[in-house]
């Protein structure tokens, strides 16, 4: 069968492992309504957070992810926060959000600089000087220790939603 896109081998990536401190960031954290700084020290304060990285709105990627995770109904009581994180501005976040009906806040990062400090960069081809995060999740606890990593090594793919239920029962 062939694919309507070339999958990517985007080879390995120098990311936070579990036990290794997350690094702290921040940037504008968007609901549909609104969007306010917020660092990420400030959620973990409150407890664990699953932090994922995704292609920009709109993509068939982003759309898949938040999908699953939205049917799964993580974050859908106070023992967990869930947040994303993309290229796409504020104004794009609002939109998708809205019109996915998400219940999670999604940061902004135009620059890709928290996948930068993340090293999970991906470059995209045919567009010079333009880059997104790979797509990755990371389980992080209250103490803002990584307690599940997994990022993508190839475009697309998508993660292993079972194994991340699973860390996130494991808290």
């Amino acid at each position: 069968m062939e694919l309507p896109f070339d999958v990517v081998d985007l080879g390995p990536a120098e990311h936070p492992q579990p036990g290794e401190a997350a690094p702290d960031f921040e940037r504008p954290l968007v609901t549909d309504e609104y969007w306010e700084d917020v660092a990420l020290s400030d959620l973990t304060a409150d407890g664990p957070v699953l932090l994922v990285f995704f292609p920009m709105d709109g993509s068939f990627p982003a759309t898949y992810i938040w999908n699953e995770i939205t049917d799964r109904g993580w974050g859908s009581d106070d023992d967990l926060t869930v947040v994303g994180l993309s290229i796409s501005s504020p104004y794009e976040h609002k939109d998708f959000i809205a019109e996915a009906s998400l219940p999670y806040r999604l940061f902004s990062d135009p620059q890709n600089g928290v996948a930068e400090t993340y090293g999970i960069v991906h470059d995209l081809d045919g567009m010079a000087g333009v880059s997104e995060p790979r797509p990755a999740a990371f389980l992080i606890d209250g103490d803002r220790t990584v307690e599940y990593a997994w990022v993508a090594a190839e475009w697309p793919e998508f993660p292993d939603y079972d194994a991340i239920a699973v860390a996130i029962e494991d808290l």
